[in-house]
């Protein structure tokens, strides 16, 4: 450094060969910088943007280099997306000097060390992270939260989501409910999150909600032992046997998600937050609605389903089958149903017992043959022409039938050179003769009793 002489004017000290040694020089350069270690969190600025890297400044003898790949736990493609010239960040230390003397740096590992120290007090002081979620991989969606947290997709909503692909940009909230820094494994869950901020709406929709009342909701999720309906704030669950009065092999086969469906609700377990619902008891018994429209000793037609040792099954309704015990299959002794009747034979039986109670119906073949009241459905079937006032079955038969049966038997007659056929008036039906015994033994196509069909 110069002087100044005694009027204050400044000399400057004069400058000479070697004035100071070269590792003297060296020492004065490096105590201008910083020293590095691998490892090491530094600061700096970014001082370029390039395609495949960014320069950082740190104040070091040379531009640390951030490949790429070290850039974000994302996948980047620009690494503009990520950060901008004269941005101030952090990295960390991968290598002081790399082969080629570079300094490499990592933008990434040191959000993540730095990460680690924050999550591990979130977690500690039962916190939430948020984060954007920025992946979604098989059985969850991965959320930046300064590292890869991941989010099961059970856990993402109070109820089972099917499409995460919607969720991916969007910022979310999560309680950390697994940390292990040693296999680098962060799970989360949102759902945790939920069920405590809604604890209170939640309670007040259970309160509110009472065994018998119907509701309705929007089917949110089926699955083999029933079906999830959304009902505007929770979900509860139809079982599979309150799905329809009828067998039910799959719920898929009753409703589908998305369906808006009216239920009834069954049970509220405030412990457990759970909500049992029904959608058949909606829907009228169909035991109940027989009952309503049928009574002891009226004739129905059915089809025979099942048959047991004991008799035989028919079924006379919508899912309402009633048995026919064996010993109301013939007027004659029988060893085996099968004698008589076929599974898929459709035939007339007599309503003889209704427990709907028990669900039982005791049928009768051999009294239906005796005659009775046919039901009134299969009156509206059949016509009212073909039943007298007291509803017993008289058979008349069409004009146009009996046309046709006219011309079969005449021809009938005139193939086996029987008694020749008068014509009849127009309008009228020609005259049919006796049969003969042989004729008589011939079966006839729809056989029935007297007063029956």
């Amino acid at each position: 450094m110069g002087t100044f002489d005694a009027e204050g004017n400044y000399i400057p000290r004069p400058i000479i060969d070697h004035d100071i040694e070269e590792q003297l020089l060296e020492d004065a350069y490096s105590s201008t910088m910083i020293q590095v270690e691998d490892g090491q969190i530094v600061a700096g600025k970014v001082v370029k943007v390039d395609r495949d890297e960014v320069l950082l400044d740190i104040g070091y003898k040379s531009e640390g280099i951030i490949p790429i790949w070290e850039l974000s736990i994302r996948n980047v493609a620009d690494p503009a997306e990520i950060v901008t010239l004269d941005e101030e960040i952090e990295a960390l230390v991968l290598h002081k000097e790399d082969k080629d003397g570079n300094l490499i740096l990592s933008k990434k590992r040191a959000q993540y060390e730095r990460a680690w120290g924050r999550i591990e007090d979130i977690k500690a002081k039962e916190e939430t992270v948020s984060g954007t979620v920025i992946e979604v991989v098989k059985g969850g969606l991965i959320i930046d939260i300064g590292l890869r947290g991941f989010l099961p997709a059970s856990l993402v909503e109070l109820r089972r989501v099917r499409d995460l692909q919607p969720y991916i940009g969007q910022t979310l909230e999560a309680k950390i409910i697994e940390l292990d820094k040693n296999r680098n494994n962060v799970v989360l869950s949102r759902r945790a999150w939920l069920e405590e901020t809604e604890k209170e709406q939640r309670e007040a929709f259970l309160d509110d909600l009472k065994p018998g009342e119907r509701r309705s909701g929007v089917v949110s999720s089926v699955v083999n032992f029933g079906a999830f309906v959304d009902l505007g704030g929770m979900d509860g669950l139809v079982h599979v046997s309150e799905l329809s009065w009828k067998h039910v092999d799959h719920p898929g086969a009753v409703v589908q998600v998305g369906d808006q469906i009216e239920v009834q609700v069954l049970e509220v377990d405030l412990t457990r937050e759970r909500i049992s619902l029904s959608l058949k008891a909606t829907q009228q018994d169909p035991w109940q609605e027989f009952a309503s429209s049928h009574q002891v000793g009226e004739l129905v037609y059915g089809r025979v389903t099942k048959l047991v040792p004991f008799g035989a099954f028919v079924q006379v309704g919508d899912s309402i089958e009633g048995l026919v015990h064996i010993s109301e299959i013939s007027s004659h002794h029988i060893d085996l149903p099968e004698q008589v009747v076929t599974p898929g034979e459709e035939l007339w039986v007599k309503i003889i017992d209704l427990d709907i109670a028990r669900r039982r119906i005791s049928l009768s073949i051999k009294q239906a043959a005796e005659g009775g009241v046919v039901a009134a459905e299969f009156q509206e079937h059949f016509g009212e022409h073909a039943y007298d006032t007291e509803g017993n079955y008289i058979g008349t038969v069409a004009e146009e039938v009996a046309a046709d049966q006219d011309e079969a038997w005449a021809q009938y007659y005139s193939e086996a050179g029987g008694e020749p056929v008068v014509a009849a008036p127009e309008g009228q039906h020609a005259p049919v003769p006796e049969p003969t015994p042989a004729q008589e033994l011939a079966p006839a196509q729809e056989p029935a009793p007297e007063g029956t069909v």
